[in-house]
């Protein structure tokens, strides 16, 4: 399983600095919390490690190689789930599924559509549109991504927002299991979430 490396991080915006000397370590089966007040960078942090955003200084390694030199292949082995959640009001709760993972370069057929979202505890309302979905039922959908993505490192900004207990249960056992099977994550969260992992480690932004 390939090593996700921060090496020297920095990030600008403006005329102020966000933070600077970031430097991580991340292996197989390991989680990394990324922790701060807000405005102190995380999501941009987490933007730059999937290569939506460039470090000022510094640099981002996929088992030893810059992800900017690896593209596609660094992507097809990452799932990134910001925290607006990108659900489209106007299609179903299947099709936002299976649109997502299509531009995230993964087909799934309506059954496997189906399945997730029965699994996240949408039953019965895969095929009403987002619109008439609550916040944490639109969340969820956004969430089935997991199920069905196959990728090998999880990028999560804020993925319990607007979750109940129950939701937020499920989604840890999804990340536990992910853990188990050897894969990577690199979570924001407001909230306290104790996850069995190989090896936690936060990182503090200031």
């Amino acid at each position: 399983m390939p090593v996700l490396q921060g090496k020297s991080l920095e990030c600008v915006r403006g005329d102020r600095r966000l933070f600077h000397g970031i430097d991580f370590t991340l292996e197989s089966g390991g989680l990394m919390q990324v922790q701060g007040p807000n405005g102190s960078g995380k999501t941009s942090l987490l933007r730059m490690l999937c290569g939506l955003a460039l470090p000022a200084q510094g640099e981002i390694l996929w088992d030893g190689t810059s992800i900017r030199a690896l593209k596609g292949e660094y992507y097809a082995a990452m799932t990134y789930l910001g925290h607006l959640g990108g659900v489209k009001d106007d299609l179903t709760a299947i099709e936002n599924l299976r649109v997502s993972s299509a531009l995230a370069g993964v087909d799934i057929d309506e059954k496997q559509a189906h399945d997730a979202l029965q699994h996240m505890g949408l039953g019965g309302r895969e095929l009403l549109p987002a619109k008439v979905l609550s916040q944490g039922q639109r969340r969820r959908v956004t969430l089935a991504r997991l199920l069905v993505c196959g990728t090998a490192l999880w990028i999560l900004d804020e993925p319990l927002t607007a979750l109940d207990t129950a939701a937020v249960k499920l989604v840890r056992g999804l990340m536990e299991r992910h853990l188990e099977h050897g894969g990577m994550i690199v979570m924001t969260t407001h909230q306290e979430l104790e996850i069995a992992a190989g090896a936690t480690q936060q990182l503090k932004l200031a």
